[in-house]
């Protein structure tokens, strides 16, 4: 497509140019003409339709990227998000270009979000459903027998569907703003015993929990139950990645003016790669998708939505081995 005019900064500068133009080549024609011998009633005519000409493709290159934008919209809604602007016009038709431009990636950037959800959704339910119905129907076929360790496997996929949703929820709420903070005054000495005595009532392969507070009063304004939500997904991810018989220590201490909690184990670590991409939906280290339960990835991901909504951060410490869950949380309300 011609676009003569496209380093003219101005939409309006660019129709005076072809006001200005389309009168010239009409003045010039008659000009030419009468110094021809030939009469201003052929040589307006000529002149007009030489400036009709010209203003047609002006128009025409002024326009393109309008028209471009009409069926790339009419693509999308199809779609098909993978539609661009020609953006190399200065004007302003050129800016909505590029902001189409950006607002077609955003786009398709959602869409590709949306199908992995909808595909990592799909695969985190099917494996604990598949495990539920496989294990019902050895029940129901008598293949095998309602004993105490076939109906704790049973109870244990239902715990981890459960989760899973909960999680899932937790999520969509979170991402949708809909989940208030309700801050009181928490004692994290007795917060964090109580926290580790809940933990160590579910924990197997004999792992030591142990708890460092200091100064014993230290305390911090959050709401309990997400706190609670945080250390939780924190101990458990540690607990997961621990050794048998290896040592996870949930510690806190003061930083001017907020407080540090640190969940320390003894796994494999997390390499620097990852560290960011934990934090991500749906993203497990290699040590996770090898292991018979390696979470469903949306632990991490939602600590980090609670810590950052009380104005926090989380992150992963560069300590070896092992690994260390840094998460800073301000001692006040912001």
């Amino acid at each position: 497509m011609i676009r003569p005019l496209d380093r003219v900064g101005s939409i309006k500068m660019k129709l005076g140019l072809a006001v200005v133009l389309s009168l010239s080549v009409t003045l010039v024609a008659v000009v030419l003409g009468i110094k021809s011998g030939l009469r201003p009633r052929y040589t307006l005519p000529l002149g007009l339709l030489l400036s009709l000409a010209i203003v047609q493709v002006l128009a025409r290159g002024m326009i393109s990227p309008l028209r471009e934008m009409a069926a790339a919209a009419t693509a999308m809604s199809a779609g098909d998000y993978g539609r661009r602007v020609t953006a190399s016009s200065r004007d302003e038709v050129g800016e909505l270009a590029v902001a189409f431009n950006r607002m077609a990636d955003d786009l398709a950037a959602v869409d590709a979000q949306r199908r992995q959800l909808v595909a990592d959704v799909s695969h985190e339910l099917r494996t604990p459903l598949t495990a539920l119905q496989a294990l019902l129907e050895n029940l129901a076929d008598g293949v095998a027998t309602p004993d105490p360790a076939t109906l704790e496997s049973a109870v244990t996929q239902t715990r981890r569907l459960g989760r899973l949703v909960s999680q899932l929820l937790d999520l969509s709420r979170l991402e949708a703003g809909q989940l208030p903070l309700h801050r009181e005054h928490i004692g994290l000495s007795q917060f964090v015993d109580v926290l580790l005595g809940e933990a160590r009532s579910h924990t197997v392969d004999e792992v030591t929990l142990t708890a460092s507070v200091e100064p014993p009063d230290l305390s911090v304004d959050a709401d309990p139950e997400r706190l609670h939500q945080v250390l939780t997904n924190l101990l458990d991810n540690a607990i997961r990645h621990s050794p048998p018989r290896g040592s996870v220590v949930v510690a806190a201490e003061p930083t001017g003016s907020g407080v540090r909690l640190c969940v320390t184990d003894q796994g494999s670590g997390i390499t620097p790669t990852e560290r960011e991409r934990v934090f991500e939906r749906f993203t497990r280290t290699d040590a996770a998708r090898t292991a018979a339960d390696g979470g469903s990835g949306l632990g991490l991901s939602i600590t980090r939505w609670l810590v950052e909504l009380h104005g926090g951060s989380v992150h992963v410490a560069d300590t070896a081995p092992g690994c260390t869950l840094v998460v800073d949380l301000p001692r006040s309300a912001p």
